[in-house]
């Protein structure tokens, strides 16, 4: 697949890239675990079909101590048994954050989601998942393709 267009030859898409990007930064500083980050992030970029994200967050997950076996599970995370319950809740919160336009996050994953997590990790995970979400939009949009990214490569846009 070849990508459609360069978000980073646009001179107006290439400032809101960065911010994009620097917006996330403070979620690296929250307390949630670099590895729940990525899987959720993982399981969005699946969900939405983007292979630029799924390949991002496959590696970042891998380089953060993730097993090859917990990431392959991911897609199926609902039949599996080697993820926690507060991964299941922030998977499921994930899911559901993203298939909004299906019935939006229920009541049960809410309730789950404030047992496992604190209001500062609840906060984080929302953002987290609304972020991603808007970066697969965009990737997906362009065909931009999984296959070249190599952890750590987006460090020099945080400036």
């Amino acid at each position: 697949m070849e990508p459609r267009f360069n978000l980073f030859d646009s001179p107006t898409a290439a400032k809101v890239a960065k911010r994009f990007y620097n917006a996330s930064l403070p979620l690296g500083e929250s307390t949630l675990p670099k590895s729940l980050r990525e899987l959720v992030e993982l399981r969005v970029g699946q969900i939405n079909g983007c292979g630029f994200c799924v390949d991002i967050h496959t590696k970042e997950a891998a380089a953060a101590g993730e097993t090859a076996l917990r990431l392959n599970l991911v897609a199926v995370w609902r039949h599996s048994t080697v993820f926690t319950d507060a991964e299941r809740a922030a998977l499921a919160l994930a899911e559901e954050g993203t298939r909004l336009g299906d019935r939006g996050v229920s009541d049960e994953t809410w309730a789950e989601v404030r047992k496992h997590f604190d209001d500062d990790q609840v906060g984080a995970l929302v953002c987290l998942v609304a972020l991603i979400n808007a970066a697969t939009r965009m990737n997906v949009i362009v065909h931009n393709p999984g296959g070249s990214y190599e952890p750590g490569m987006f460090a020099d846009l945080s400036s």
